[in-house]
């Protein structure tokens, strides 16, 4: 297992972590592909609906040198556990559980909690997470990361939910002081997965990489 440490700098160097769930094996798989291909390494898949754990496992499988698979919208330890035994090199959540904590910590794995209070955050801290979720993105902004920046010294911030394609957009995050955005549908469109335009997907995800680069 790849350590803590190696996947908190591996998301912080990406920049953006695209996140997506589809029902299809064959769609969740040609997604993978096609990001990994555009230079993404670190990934996060969302627990979103019944053929999550098959659809992980059939990842997992993918012969990608160097990709960290990890696994999203894990609100239970039980989900947790599950999700541990697939292989999942990370665990996300959209809120902060204990129990979820406890099951990272017992197998030694990065846990990105979601917070959208200060009172979460300092609750996630206490819990041992270094990095967590800004959730929902969109309803919070950057001028919430520029209050609470300096009241939780040492704690990462990736807002996600919301973050949109353009550069003024991302440049406020991190200028707010975020160390990554997350991407999903803004990404991962309705029209990338109706259509497979995965050659869409491969030139979105240049163009993101791009505006996080020009935004640090």
């Amino acid at each position: 297992m790849t350590d803590k440490a190696h996947i908190q700098d591996s998301i912080i160097k990406q920049g953006m972590l695209p996140l997506f769930y589809n029902d299809s094996a064959e769609v969740s798989i040609a997604i993978t592909q096609k990001l990994y291909e555009a230079g993404i390494r670190v990934i996060e898949y969302t627990n979103r609906g019944d053929a999550a754990i098959a659809n992980f496992k059939a990842l997992k499988k993918l012969d990608l040198q160097g990709l960290l698979l990890g696994i999203g919208t894990i609100k239970s330890p039980q989900e947790a556990e599950a999700f541990v035994e697939a292989g999942a090199d990370f665990l996300i959540s959209p809120l902060v559980n204990y129990k979820v904590a406890a099951v990272a910590k017992q197998h030694n794995l990065l846990w990105i909690p979601g917070c959208m209070t200060p009172s979460e955050m300092y609750e996630a801290q206490e819990l041992g997470a270094t990095f967590v979720k800004l959730f929902p993105a969109n309803v919070l902004g950057p001028g919430f990361v520029s209050a609470v920046k300096d009241l939780f010294q040492g704690l990462l911030m990736m807002p996600t939910g919301g973050v949109e394609m353009n550069q003024e957009n991302i440049s406020g995050w991190f200028k707010a002081g975020v160390s990554a955005v997350g991407m999903g549908s803004k990404l991962i469109t309705k029209d990338v997965i109706d259509n497979k335009a995965y050659d869409q997907l491969y030139t979105e995800t240049l163009r993101a990489l791009q505006m996080v680069a020009s935004a640090r």
